[in-house]
């Protein structure tokens, strides 16, 4: 079996066509700049310009955006011509894009159902108004397809831990020495320095990146909207006690608390249960604490919402208590009695980490944005009915500072995936065999000089979701401010 070339046999005719089409684009972007300065020159020495239906606008629509068409297109000839070549004929680019088919189907479909009905799909369907977040959104599903994919066997080609005798830090395309029936023939994006696909270990990576960050996001925003919707409504000493607990965390550096938290040694502390020999330990504490705001939250959001009706108030509650109360047992306690629900420690104190650091910046927003709308008229209508407090602050409240919430969700996604790698990096928390992109860049780093493609890949890996995730924040807030 012979090594592939990043483009095939196909890159004889395609890279000189792609290498002009970058060229071209660099040289109208550059020509555009150039334009740009020169009407600023113009209008500083107060010559006005046009700048609606000027020479710029004409500019772009000529030469920058058929360029950059063009070149979008040759990549997506580069990746889609695996599927119609034989194996091998389109390079790595051709069989990465096979590879990851399923993924671009679901992006397809994602795009044009969402395009077609995003007049009826809310601030949602007004995100595809917006360049910008249509572009981080493409991003960051990107890695969500990738990471549901993985989890179906439909994208791994090897075990992300199996590790092949002679495919020691070798480069990508290499031939998989000793393939038998069944094995997929080549190393796409290369070996590791113990053996192992790294192209495998950086797409089952997204999967622990995707399930850790955005889910102890969303328990830290259930624990900060849980604590600042009373502290911001009613005001007085409940407000000094939680504003200055949340100030005492937020004192710590940010990075210096997750490490705190993470290292062995809290792991291992905890309080011994007298005439026993358990020992209640920091992260079943932390764990068993936070995790019942969600809870708490969603009882008071359904007994609020239906405090006159009685039967279906009862029913939300009961099934939120029953439901809730078994994934509670499961992940704060690892007392499921199925089996179904269980988190490893490591994953379990990282997972407490975010939600106890990132809980009183969400607080403090989330208080703030309080503090304002609760002024407003239509809050002082819902007194004058007879509301309650919390169906006011849940209902008439929180819905109204959904936009800055949901911005700050997606950013913060974005800065517990950096925390995440951080952590992974310096081997905290998670195994030193996970896949995840910190630690695949750590074991990676110590032979960058040589072989670099083994921390390159996942580092790009995790800067793109991060540039994903702010560019869809971004599109979220010009949106949301439209609203």
């Amino acid at each position: 079996m012979e090594p592939l070339t990043w483009t095939g046999a196909l890159g004889t005719i395609l890279n000189p066509v792609f290498t002009f089409a970058v060229l071209g684009l660099i040289l109208s972007v550059a020509g555009y700049v150039l334009l740009n300065t020169f009407e600023n020159a113009q209008t500083a020495f107060g010559v006005t310009a046009n700048r609606a239906s000027g020479p710029n606008s004409e500019y772009v629509l000529k030469f920058i955006f058929p360029i950059a068409a063009f070149t979008i297109l040759l990549c997506a000839v580069y990746l889609l011509t695996g599927i119609l070549a034989p194996y091998g004929t389109a390079g790595i680019i051709g069989e990465l894009g096979v590879r990851l088919l399923p993924v671009w189907i679901a992006l397809v479909v994602t795009f044009y159902l969402s395009i077609t009905y995003k007049r009826k799909l809310g601030l949602y369907g007004k995100l595809f108004d917006s360049p910008i977040g249509m572009i981080g959104f493409a991003i960051v599903m990107f890695w969500v397809f990738t990471a549901v994919f993985v989890a179906m066997d439909l994208i791994i080609t090897h075990d992300p831990l199996g590790q092949v005798s002679g495919m020691k830090n070798k480069v990508p395309g290499t031939p998989l020495r000793g393939a038998e029936d069944g094995d997929y023939a080549h190393y796409l994006l290369g070996g590791d320095n113990l053996a192992r696909d790294v192209f495998s270990r950086v797409v089952k990576g997204s999967q622990v990146v995707l399930v850790i960050a955005p889910a102890a996001t969303l328990f830290a925003f259930m624990v900060g909207i849980t604590l600042g919707l009373p502290a911001g409504y009613f005001g007085g000493k409940l407000d000094t006690i939680i504003s200055f607990v949340a100030n005492l965390v937020l004192a710590f550096p940010v990075i210096l608390l997750f490490f705190l938290l993470v290292t062995p040694e809290i792991r291992a502390a905890g309080i011994p249960i007298p005439g026993t020999e358990y020992i209640w330990k920091v992260p079943t504490i932390m764990a068993s604490i936070l995790f019942l705001f969600p809870l708490v939250f969603l009882v008071v959001l359904f007994d609020s919402r239906y405090f006159t009706q009685p039967a279906k108030r009862n029913l939300y509650v009961g099934l939120t208590v029953l439901i809730g109360g078994y994934i509670y047992l499961g992940m704060a306690w690892n007392a499921d009695p199925l089996g179904i629900i269980s988190i490893d420690d490591g994953v379990l104190i990282v997972f407490v980490a975010v939600v106890f650091v990132n809980s009183p910046t969400v607080f403090r927003i989330v208080r703030g944005l309080v503090l304002d709308i609760k002024t407003r008229d239509y809050v002082a209508a819902g007194q004058t009915r007879g509301e309650g407090p919390w169906y006011i602050m849940l209902w008439e409240i929180l819905p109204n500072a959904r936009g800055p919430l949901i911005v700050d969700f997606c950013l913060r996604i974005g800065y517990t995936t950096i925390l995440l790698g951080t952590l992974g990096f310096f081997g905290l928390g998670l195994s030193s065999e996970s896949p995840d992109w910190g630690t695949t860049i750590n074991s990676g780093r110590r032979l960058l000089s040589v072989f670099p493609h083994p921390a390159i890949v996942p580092a790009l890996a995790l800067m793109s979701l991060v540039l994903g995730l702010n560019l869809l924040a971004d599109g979220l807030r010009e949106e949301s401010l439209k609203d």
